[in-house]
């Protein structure tokens, strides 16, 4: 398994490593800062550099043996020393939009006690559903606009491992209504102080402020107990 970097510093646009494993157009590097699609985050997009040629890396995967980094073309070999660059504006929208999600999850819990049933960011518009039993469109409307307000009061985010069971006796820890964290000997967990604190292995901002206002769109009625909410940020 390769190393990744944004666990401890999600700002990191540039990176220096090696290539252990290639497969066609499939880059398998011994560290790397680019995110692998997972948790409702899509992947980061950049290049990797060698001897002065540009490969664009256009999908990041999961898989056993590490963070796959697909390029445009082949050309790489086992053993290349790569320079990777982040596509920043791309990776730093979605920190804001994923620590936008953790800030909603927890207004919307605070105020219901409701837990995410699913969640899926994009660039412009992403979308969580929870488990409300009542689907009232102006009390999520007030929902998206009392976590803009948390937001611009801002708040110090901090990411930090925990051994799985003491991470999992902290109350709220797990914010999904039907899925626990992988089974890890430690989590990763991503706290914003005196708002929010929950296993996440996705990329995030230093300080909510960053995130700038919260937008809901719209409210839909996805099910029995299942409402979904989308939201940009502006």
């Amino acid at each position: 398994m390769n190393k990744s970097l944004y666990f401890s510093d999600s700002y990191l646009k540039e990176f220096d490593s090696t290539v252990v494993a290639m497969e066609g157009t499939n880059v398998i590097l011994d560290q790397t800062a680019f995110y692998a699609t997972g948790g409702g985050q899509p992947n980061d997009t950049g290049k990797l550099i060698c001897n002065g040629k540009d490969y664009a890396v256009t999908d990041v995967k999961k898989s056993d043996q590490g963070t796959v980094h697909v390029i445009a073309e082949p050309g790489l070999k086992i053993g290349d020393r790569v320079h990777g660059v982040i596509d920043w504006e791309r990776r730093y929208r979605f920190m804001r939009m994923h620590t936008a999600a953790h800030v909603l999850s927890a207004t919307v819990n605070k105020f219901t006690g409701a837990l995410v049933t699913g969640k899926q960011l994009d660039l412009q518009q992403s979308k969580i559903d929870f488990s409300l039993e009542q689907f009232d469109k102006d009390k999520i409307q007030q929902y998206g606009e009392e976590a803009s307000k948390t937001c611009a009061s801002g708040a110090q985010v901090k990411t930090y491992f925990l051994p799985r069971e003491d991470a999992l006796k902290i109350p709220g820890m797990v914010r999904l209504a039907e899925r626990m964290p992988p089974n890890v000997p430690e989590l990763r967990v991503v706290e914003i102080i005196g708002i929010d604190t929950q296993a996440c292995g996705g990329t995030h901002v230093n300080d909510i402020k960053e995130i700038g206002t919260i937008k809901v769109l719209k409210a839909e009625n996805k099910g029995k107990t299942n409402r979904r909410m989308y939201y940009t940020l502006v």
